[in-house]
Protein backbone atom coordinates (compact mmCIF):
# COMPACT_ATOMS: atom_id res chain seq x y z
CA UNK A 1 0.00 0.00 0.00
CA UNK A 2 1.66 3.57 -0.87
CA UNK A 3 1.52 5.53 1.74
CA UNK A 4 1.87 9.40 1.65
CA UNK A 5 2.25 11.92 4.29
CA UNK A 6 1.31 15.71 3.64
CA UNK A 7 2.36 18.40 6.29
CA UNK A 8 1.40 21.99 6.58
CA UNK A 9 3.00 24.32 9.63
CA UNK A 10 0.36 25.98 11.04
CA UNK A 11 2.53 28.29 13.55
CA UNK A 12 5.66 29.01 13.51
CA UNK A 13 8.05 31.33 14.75
CA UNK A 14 8.34 33.06 11.14
CA UNK A 15 5.80 33.25 8.79
CA UNK A 16 5.45 33.83 4.28
CA UNK A 17 1.86 34.64 2.86
CA UNK A 18 -0.52 36.05 4.85
CA UNK A 19 0.07 33.89 7.83
CA UNK A 20 0.98 35.38 11.18
CA UNK A 21 3.74 33.90 13.25
CA UNK A 22 4.35 33.56 16.74
CA UNK A 23 6.77 31.77 19.33
CA UNK A 24 4.98 28.48 19.07
CA UNK A 25 4.68 25.41 16.88
CA UNK A 26 1.63 23.74 15.28
CA UNK A 27 1.63 21.22 12.57
CA UNK A 28 -1.31 19.59 10.23
CA UNK A 29 -0.46 16.57 9.25
CA UNK A 30 -2.88 14.53 6.53
CA UNK A 31 -1.90 10.78 6.87
CA UNK A 32 -3.91 8.18 4.09
CA UNK A 33 -7.47 9.25 5.24
CA UNK A 34 -5.99 10.11 8.65
CA UNK A 35 -5.36 13.82 10.07
CA UNK A 36 -3.71 14.76 12.84
CA UNK A 37 -2.67 17.98 14.50
CA UNK A 38 0.82 18.20 16.41
CA UNK A 39 0.84 20.85 18.81
CA UNK A 40 -1.46 23.82 18.93
CA UNK A 41 1.14 26.87 19.16
CA UNK A 42 0.56 29.20 22.19
CA UNK A 43 -2.38 30.90 21.21
CA UNK A 44 -5.21 30.62 18.49
CA UNK A 45 -3.43 31.23 16.42
CA UNK A 46 -2.85 28.09 14.84
CA UNK A 47 -6.41 27.97 14.26
CA UNK A 48 -6.69 31.46 12.34
CA UNK A 49 -3.84 30.09 9.98
CA UNK A 50 -5.71 27.16 9.47
CA UNK A 51 -8.77 28.58 8.11
CA UNK A 52 -6.52 31.10 6.08
CA UNK A 53 -4.61 27.33 4.82
CA UNK A 54 -7.88 25.99 4.12
CA UNK A 55 -7.43 23.34 6.84
CA UNK A 56 -10.55 21.96 8.53
CA UNK A 57 -9.87 21.58 11.86
CA UNK A 58 -13.02 19.87 12.88
CA UNK A 59 -12.21 17.09 10.47
CA UNK A 60 -8.77 16.16 13.21
CA UNK A 61 -8.74 12.26 13.97
CA UNK A 62 -6.32 12.88 16.83
CA UNK A 63 -3.77 15.20 18.31
CA UNK A 64 -0.51 14.92 19.73
CA UNK A 65 1.34 17.34 22.74
CA UNK A 66 5.13 16.94 21.55
CA UNK A 67 5.72 17.84 25.08
CA UNK A 68 4.44 19.77 28.10
CA UNK A 69 5.26 23.53 27.48
CA UNK A 70 2.82 26.28 26.86
CA UNK A 71 4.20 27.31 23.39
CA UNK A 72 2.91 23.90 22.31
CA UNK A 73 -0.27 23.74 24.33
CA UNK A 74 -1.73 26.80 25.46
CA UNK A 75 -3.63 26.50 21.90
CA UNK A 76 -5.50 23.20 22.91
CA UNK A 77 -8.35 24.90 25.03
CA UNK A 78 -9.31 26.46 20.68
CA UNK A 79 -8.86 23.21 19.46
CA UNK A 80 -11.04 21.30 21.89
CA UNK A 81 -13.61 24.11 21.52
CA UNK A 82 -13.48 23.46 17.99
CA UNK A 83 -13.03 19.52 17.86
CA UNK A 84 -15.35 17.72 19.76
CA UNK A 85 -13.83 14.17 19.13
CA UNK A 86 -9.89 14.05 18.83
CA UNK A 87 -7.85 12.46 21.50
CA UNK A 88 -4.99 13.99 22.50
CA UNK A 89 -2.08 11.77 23.39
CA UNK A 90 0.70 12.87 25.70
CA UNK A 91 3.07 11.94 27.78
CA UNK A 92 2.28 10.45 31.01
CA UNK A 93 4.66 12.70 32.89
CA UNK A 94 3.00 15.81 31.24
CA UNK A 95 0.95 18.25 33.56
CA UNK A 96 1.90 21.33 35.04
CA UNK A 97 5.27 20.76 36.79
CA UNK A 98 7.76 22.97 34.33
CA UNK A 99 9.88 25.46 34.98
CA UNK A 100 12.76 27.74 33.24
CA UNK A 101 14.99 29.81 35.19
CA UNK A 102 15.75 32.76 33.77
CA UNK A 103 18.66 35.37 34.90
CA UNK A 104 16.53 38.32 35.25
CA UNK A 105 12.58 37.13 36.79
CA UNK A 106 14.31 34.04 38.46
CA UNK A 107 11.95 30.92 38.35
CA UNK A 108 9.18 30.91 35.26
CA UNK A 109 6.62 28.63 35.11
CA UNK A 110 6.58 27.09 31.15
CA UNK A 111 4.12 24.63 31.34
CA UNK A 112 -0.10 24.51 30.28
CA UNK A 113 -1.88 26.83 30.69
CA UNK A 114 -3.32 26.24 34.59
CA UNK A 115 -6.33 24.24 34.39
CA UNK A 116 -6.45 23.30 30.75
CA UNK A 117 -5.43 19.75 31.19
CA UNK A 118 -8.02 19.51 33.88
CA UNK A 119 -10.67 20.43 32.36
CA UNK A 120 -10.71 18.32 28.95
CA UNK A 121 -9.26 15.45 30.46
CA UNK A 122 -11.89 13.06 29.17
CA UNK A 123 -10.08 14.04 25.56
CA UNK A 124 -7.04 12.78 26.54
CA UNK A 125 -5.12 9.30 26.43
CA UNK A 126 -1.68 9.71 28.62
CA UNK A 127 0.98 7.42 27.09
CA UNK A 128 2.73 5.52 28.99
CA UNK A 129 4.39 2.75 26.70
CA UNK A 130 8.24 3.61 25.49
CA UNK A 131 6.88 2.72 21.67
CA UNK A 132 3.14 3.56 21.39
CA UNK A 133 0.72 5.16 18.91
CA UNK A 134 -2.04 6.53 17.49
CA UNK A 135 -4.31 3.61 16.10
CA UNK A 136 -3.02 3.92 12.93
CA UNK A 137 -1.04 1.85 10.93
CA UNK A 138 2.16 3.18 10.27
CA UNK A 139 1.90 6.06 13.27
CA UNK A 140 4.55 5.84 16.28
CA UNK A 141 5.09 7.48 19.26
CA UNK A 142 8.22 6.76 20.72
CA UNK A 143 9.40 8.45 24.33
CA UNK A 144 13.27 9.12 25.07
CA UNK A 145 14.97 5.61 25.86
CA UNK A 146 18.63 7.96 26.60
CA UNK A 147 20.10 7.96 29.91
CA UNK A 148 20.81 10.75 31.69
CA UNK A 149 19.00 13.59 29.65
CA UNK A 150 18.82 15.60 32.92
CA UNK A 151 22.19 16.77 32.50
CA UNK A 152 20.71 18.98 29.51
CA UNK A 153 17.69 20.28 31.45
CA UNK A 154 20.43 21.07 34.19
CA UNK A 155 22.26 23.30 31.93
CA UNK A 156 19.45 24.29 30.09
CA UNK A 157 18.15 25.53 33.33
CA UNK A 158 15.04 23.80 32.87
CA UNK A 159 13.51 22.20 35.66
CA UNK A 160 10.29 20.12 36.86
CA UNK A 161 8.53 20.58 40.36
CA UNK A 162 8.42 17.57 41.83
CA UNK A 163 6.23 18.37 45.29
CA UNK A 164 8.44 20.59 46.99
CA UNK A 165 11.20 20.56 45.13
CA UNK A 166 12.91 21.40 41.65
CA UNK A 167 14.14 18.41 39.79
CA UNK A 168 16.22 19.04 36.40
CA UNK A 169 14.09 18.52 33.19
CA UNK A 170 14.81 14.72 32.00
CA UNK A 171 12.23 15.69 29.36
CA UNK A 172 10.55 12.39 29.96
CA UNK A 173 7.33 13.95 29.11
CA UNK A 174 8.62 14.82 25.10
CA UNK A 175 7.91 12.39 22.34
CA UNK A 176 9.01 11.95 18.98
CA UNK A 177 6.42 11.32 16.58
CA UNK A 178 7.11 8.71 13.74
CA UNK A 179 5.29 8.45 10.36
CA UNK A 180 6.42 5.59 7.58
CA UNK A 181 5.68 6.94 3.85
CA UNK A 182 6.77 4.50 1.20
CA UNK A 183 9.90 5.19 0.75
CA UNK A 184 10.86 5.91 4.30
CA UNK A 185 10.35 7.44 7.44
CA UNK A 186 10.00 11.40 8.73
CA UNK A 187 10.62 12.01 12.71
CA UNK A 188 8.66 14.82 13.96
CA UNK A 189 10.27 16.32 17.95
CA UNK A 190 8.62 19.69 17.96
CA UNK A 191 12.02 21.37 20.08
CA UNK A 192 14.68 17.88 20.59
CA UNK A 193 15.22 18.89 24.01
CA UNK A 194 16.81 15.62 24.32
CA UNK A 195 19.08 16.59 21.82
CA UNK A 196 18.75 15.84 18.16
CA UNK A 197 21.68 13.28 17.88
CA UNK A 198 20.31 11.50 20.63
CA UNK A 199 16.76 11.52 19.20
CA UNK A 200 17.84 10.11 15.90
CA UNK A 201 19.81 7.29 17.57
CA UNK A 202 16.86 6.33 19.65
CA UNK A 203 15.06 6.04 16.16
CA UNK A 204 17.70 4.30 14.82
CA UNK A 205 17.35 1.93 17.77
CA UNK A 206 13.73 1.27 17.24
CA UNK A 207 14.10 0.74 13.36
CA UNK A 208 17.90 0.03 12.22
CA UNK A 209 16.70 0.06 8.69
CA UNK A 210 14.22 1.95 7.56
CA UNK A 211 15.52 4.98 5.57
CA UNK A 212 15.23 8.96 7.43
CA UNK A 213 13.92 11.30 4.70
CA UNK A 214 13.42 14.54 7.09
CA UNK A 215 14.04 15.30 10.95
CA UNK A 216 10.85 18.19 11.43
CA UNK A 217 11.29 20.32 14.29
CA UNK A 218 13.44 23.31 16.90
CA UNK A 219 16.37 22.49 18.40
CA UNK A 220 16.20 24.98 20.92
CA UNK A 221 19.37 26.57 19.85
CA UNK A 222 17.93 30.22 20.60
CA UNK A 223 19.94 30.94 23.75
CA UNK A 224 23.26 28.95 22.84
CA UNK A 225 26.55 30.09 21.81
CA UNK A 226 27.92 29.93 17.96
CA UNK A 227 30.16 27.75 19.77
CA UNK A 228 27.87 25.57 21.31
CA UNK A 229 25.98 25.69 17.85
CA UNK A 230 28.91 24.57 15.79
CA UNK A 231 29.12 21.99 17.66
CA UNK A 232 25.76 20.69 17.68
CA UNK A 233 26.19 21.06 14.19
CA UNK A 234 28.83 19.04 14.14
CA UNK A 235 26.86 15.87 15.59
CA UNK A 236 24.39 16.00 12.54
CA UNK A 237 26.88 15.91 9.57
CA UNK A 238 27.39 12.51 9.43
CA UNK A 239 23.83 11.56 10.64
CA UNK A 240 22.24 9.80 7.43
CA UNK A 241 18.94 12.13 7.60
CA UNK A 242 18.04 13.80 3.71
CA UNK A 243 16.24 16.77 5.43
CA UNK A 244 16.52 18.46 8.33
CA UNK A 245 13.77 21.23 8.18
CA UNK A 246 14.11 23.32 11.39
CA UNK A 247 12.44 26.64 12.77
CA UNK A 248 10.69 27.71 15.95
CA UNK A 249 13.27 27.28 19.26
CA UNK A 250 16.29 27.05 16.44
CA UNK A 251 16.65 30.80 16.68
CA UNK A 252 18.23 32.92 13.52
CA UNK A 253 21.49 32.67 14.11
CA UNK A 254 21.56 28.84 14.82
CA UNK A 255 19.95 28.70 11.66
CA UNK A 256 22.53 30.23 9.59
CA UNK A 257 25.00 28.96 10.71
CA UNK A 258 23.44 24.87 10.76
CA UNK A 259 22.63 26.15 6.80
CA UNK A 260 26.61 27.57 6.12
CA UNK A 261 27.65 23.82 7.83
CA UNK A 262 24.83 21.47 6.24
CA UNK A 263 24.34 23.31 2.97
CA UNK A 264 20.80 22.47 1.13
CA UNK A 265 20.57 19.36 4.08
CA UNK A 266 18.98 22.62 6.08
CA UNK A 267 15.85 24.02 5.33
CA UNK A 268 14.27 26.80 7.24
CA UNK A 269 10.48 26.11 8.52
CA UNK A 270 7.67 28.48 8.24
CA UNK A 271 4.00 29.42 9.25
CA UNK A 272 2.20 28.34 5.59
CA UNK A 273 4.89 26.05 4.78
CA UNK A 274 3.64 22.85 2.77
CA UNK A 275 5.84 19.78 1.97
CA UNK A 276 4.86 16.25 0.63
CA UNK A 277 6.70 12.77 1.49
Amino acid sequence: MERKLKVTVLADNHQKGNCGCEHGLSVYLEYGENTILLDAGRSALFAENAEKLGVDLRKVNAAVLSHSHYDHADGLETFFEMNSTAKLYLRQESGEHYYSLHADDGMMYIGPKKGILGRYRDRLVYVKEHVSGLGMDGVVLLSHSTPGLEKIGEKAKMFRRMGERMKADDFSHEQSLLFYVSDGMVIFNSCSHGGAANIIREVREYDPETPILAYIGGFHLFRSSDEDVRRFGETLLDVKVQRIITGHCTGDRAYEILHEMLGERAEEMYAGMRLEF
